[in-house]
């Protein structure tokens, strides 16, 4: 049996899964879906086609579902799909997708997304990112998962940001940033390896080793920065590298921020 305060706008179309708890003026769009035990506290307001998972947790004055903020878009049917076990902070904002982006905007599992952050169209956000307060990912983004981004940065449009990858506060993300990559600066560099967070995911003394090696022969390697991963790929047998040469080599719009 959920709980809903009286002062809330609830279409009757929206479907409400079991046990959610959706405090005072509220308001819910018709082709809303919220999961099992979904929690809105006050004054927060759910539009378009938008499916909250279960458990999670959407503070006051944020905006979920609402149009894309692209003057392309024309009033077409697009989507937003937010998983499960989020918190999603006051002020927050994410949009529905556009038909030039594929038509959804994705959140994953287990994300924190703190205050005044903004979650652009077509954006693909993994598993257990953080958002640091009045942060903005920008459209056709992919954050991979276990992504921290620091709070007053701007993630520039069509930017892949890599598994694991950490961005100082106060930073603008203009390229691609490889998995475990430690970005920071007013105009972001690549400054090393996210080691703090390898090592409290208890990654290998080995592979973090390897990393580093291979941080080491990206930066200061032999031809272009795609020919060194190249080598990587036919000399590491890490899986954590494998994993960023797999990333270095794949299709992306945007270059890669490379070692300073």
């Amino acid at each position: 049996m959920s709980n809903i305060h009286p002062s809330s706008v609830i279409a009757d179309e929206a479907v409400i899964g079991a046990d959610c708890t959706i405090g005072p003026f509220c308001v819910v769009g018709p082709n809303v879906v919220l999961g099992e035990r979904v929690t809105l506290k006050s004054h927060v307001v759910i539009d378009g086609d938008t499916h909250v998972g279960d458990d999670t947790v959407i503070f006051s004055f944020a905006v979920i579902g609402e149009i894309p903020q692209d003057l392309k878009f024309d009033g077409e049917q697009t989507r937003l799909r937010i998983g499960a076990r989020n918190r999603i902070r006051e002020h927050v904002t994410m949009n529905t997708g556009t038909a030039q982006g594929g038509g959804e905007t994705r959140v994953g599992d287990d994300g924190l997304f703190m205050a005044g952050c903004h979650i652009a169209h077509d954006a693909r956000i993994g598993d257990r990112v953080i958002v640091v307060n009045s942060s903005a990912v920008a459209g056709h983004c992919v954050i991979e998962d276990d992504v921290i981004i620091g709070g007053l940065c701007g993630v520039h449009q069509w930017v892949r940001i890599g598994k694991g990858a950490i961005i100082g506060a106060v930073t603008m993300v203009t390229n691609d940033v490889v998995p475990h990559g430690l970005v920071q600066g007013p105009r972001g560099v690549l400054d090393g390896l996210n080691l703090v967070g390898l090592k409290r995911k208890g990654v290998a003394r080995s592979d973090i080793t390897a990393l580093r090696a291979a941080f080491q022969m990206l930066k200061d390697g032999e031809g272009t920065f795609q020919e060194r991963a190249k080598r990587l790929a036919a000399e590491s047998d890490s899986d954590y590298v494998q994993q960023m040469v797999a990333f270095i080599l794949g299709d992306s719009d945007r270059n890669f921020l490379t070692p300073g």
